[in-house]
C-alpha cells in the first residue's frame, strides 16, 4: 500500500507539473484567441452590465430555450460564456494548490486501479493501460466539446494533448512505483 500511496502522490505531482507547463506558461497562448485591450475592456463592460446581476455561471448566448433564442442561435453568432463575477490574480495560487490536490487525488485513484487490475504486470503493460484509458477518456471529454457543443477545435485539441500528456506522465510514475511482482491476496 505504501508504494500505491507513493505512486499516487508522485504521479499527481508529475501530472500537475505537465499541466502547469501547458497552461501556466506562455505555451497556453497557442490555444487562446486574442482580442486587443479596447475590445477586451468593452466586452468586460458588456458582460458586467448583462451578467453581473445573474452571478457566476455558464451562459449560452443566445439562450436556446425560447423560440426567439432558438432563431437567434441558428443565425449566429453564438457563444458559451464561462462567467466569473469576481476577478482573480494571474497566476492564482489557490487554483495552483487546488489543482495539485486534485491531481494527487486522481493519480491515487489510478494507482489503486492499476494495482487492482494490473497487479504484477510489467512497467510497459501498466503504462500502456493508463495511456489507452487516458486517450479514450480525454478524447471523449475534451474532443467531444467541438463535436457536441461546436466549441473551438484548436482550444480543445490543445486541452486534449495537455490532458493526455499529463495522464501519461502520471501513469509512468505510477507504473514505476508499483511493485513488479504480484501481491498475494488472501
Amino acid at each position: 500500500m505504501a508504494r500505491v500511496l507513493m505512486g499516487g502522490l508522485l504521479g499527481g505531482v508529475a501530472m500537475w507539473i505537465v499541466g502547469f507547463l501547458f497552461w501556466g506558461t506562455p505555451l497556453s497562448r497557442i490555444a487562446l484567441s486574442r482580442t486587443d485591450d479596447p475590445a477586451s475592456a468593452a466586452l468586460q463592460r458588456v458582460l458586467a452590465d448583462n451578467l453581473g446581476t445573474l452571478g457566476t455561471g455558464a451562459y449560452p448566448v443566445p439562450w436556446p430555450g425560447t423560440p426567439a433564442g432558438t432563431q437567434l442561435h441558428g443565425q449566429g453568432p453564438v457563444v458559451m460564456v464561462f462567467f466569473n463575477a469576481n476577478g482573480f490574480a494571474i497566476p492564482d495560487s489557490s487554483a495552483l494548490i487546488g489543482g495539485l490536490v486534485l491531481a494527487i487525488v486522481c493519480a491515487l485513484l489510478v494507482a489503486v486501479a492499476i494495482r487492482t487490475v494490473a497487479n504484477g504486470a510489467s512497467f510497459g503493460a501498466r503504462l500502456k493501460l493508463v495511456a489507452v484509458i487516458a486517450v479514450a477518456v480525454t478524447a471523449y471529454t475534451d474532443l467531444g466539446q467541438p463535436i457536441y457543443n461546436h466549441m473551438p477545435l484548436g482550444y480543445f485539441l490543445f486541452l486534449w494533448i495537455s490532458d493526455v500528456a499529463s495522464w501519461i506522465a502520471a501513469g509512468a510514475v505510477i507504473a514505476w512505483a508499483l511493485p513488479r511482482t504480484p501481491i498475494l491476496r488472501g
